[in-house]
């Protein structure tokens, strides 16, 4: 009789995930940290991403979604959120058709007891062993991301910075402190039990303003969970800077540059103008992208969200105007 073998995760998977959600709404955005502007606001190429920071650092991630694309949107995205079609802006992040599992998983009942089960069994004190697949996973991560062909170059180039800082603040971080972990499933249990968005059909139900107005303290238990493990997001997007690289009529790009686990990330965005006011490119792109989806006929299974190939990248407007550099 053949002895079922029960396969153990890489011991930093989990313990990184948060991490790696996180990097995902990081791509593309920037700010000075101080004084955002009000919604609608983006007159100037940099504050297109002043404005996506500080609905993040407020944990507003309706606000979020309401600036990050024009009004103009909204409605067919509330619709294809409704229909199952996207997620967006959750999107933006990786392992995103994982989302609603996550939530159930954390929210059901015992989950608590559960889950530090499984931590004390597998990663308890395991810091050498975490150090190691933090490593690993880190080398692995940027070979993949180099040679995904979905990504702009942007997002690329920025993507990549971003897994090399979270593997090393996952080398660092003390991942297998059960006192750590035992506060954390604590704190990330009872917030995804407060959302009641556990399965698909919760999210279809509440629709995207709801289901994103729930999300909020979810965001931000998660942002204190990795403040208690040395990882200040709120700092590192304080601490950002947007700078104007160039312009051409409706295009530009935007430098940006911020601390994020002890390093720098630099990196460029392109925004775009759209009836008076600037957005990231690539978040527009794949906004429209997702409302743009077919609905599956009736009876026939809806693709998993965050399957989808994105769209080629719009291309680089010729004789791009440089900005000189200040002073």
């Amino acid at each position: 009789m053949p002895v079922a073998v029960r396969r153990r995760r890489p011991l930093a998977l989990s313990a990184l995930m948060a991490g790696a959600l996180v990097a995902g709404l990081l791509l593309g955005l920037s700010g000075c940290g101080e004084d955002a502007p009000p919604p609608g606001a983006a007159s100037a190429p940099e504050q297109s991403v002043l404005v996506l920071a500080g609905r993040l650092r407020d944990n507003d991630l309706v606000g979020f979604a309401r600036d990050a694309i024009p009004p103009g949107l909204h409605p067919a995205m509330a619709e294809a959120w409704r229909s199952g079609r996207t997620r967006w802006p959750l999107e933006e992040l990786p392992f995103d058709h994982r989302i609603p599992g996550m939530l159930a998983t954390l929210s059901a009942p015992g989950a608590e007891k559960a889950l530090q089960r499984d931590f004390d069994r597998q990663f308890a004190n395991a810091h050498g062993e975490i150090r190691s697949a933090a490593r690993s996973l880190g080398l692995f991560g940027v070979k993949y991301l180099e040679s995904d062909r979905s990504l702009t170059p942007d997002e690329r180039h920025h993507a990549v910075q971003l897994v090399a800082a979270f593997s090393a603040w996952g080398e660092q971080a003390r991942l297998g402190d059960p006192k750590r972990a035992r506060a954390a499933i604590a704190r990330l249990g009872l917030a995804a039990r407060r959302t009641h968005l556990g399965s698909e059909a919760a999210f279809r139900e509440a629709g995207m303003d709801e289901s994103l107005r729930r999300l909020g303290p979810m965001w931000a238990a998660l942002k204190d969970t990795l403040r208690s493990y040395d990882l200040d997001l709120d700092e590192s997007l304080g601490g950002m800077q947007a700078t104007l690289v160039e312009r051409n009529g409706d295009r530009a790009r935007v430098r940006m540059r911020y601390p994020l686990a002890g390093k720098t990330i630099d990196t460029t965005v392109a925004v775009e103008r759209i009836d008076g006011h600037w957005y990231l490119s690539d978040f527009v792109r794949h906004a429209r992208a997702a409302a743009a989806a077919q609905r599956a006929p009736a009876g026939v299974p809806v693709p998993a969200i965050g399957t989808e190939t994105a769209s080629p990248p719009t291309a680089a407007p010729p004789a791009a105007r440089p900005v000189p550099p200040p002073g």
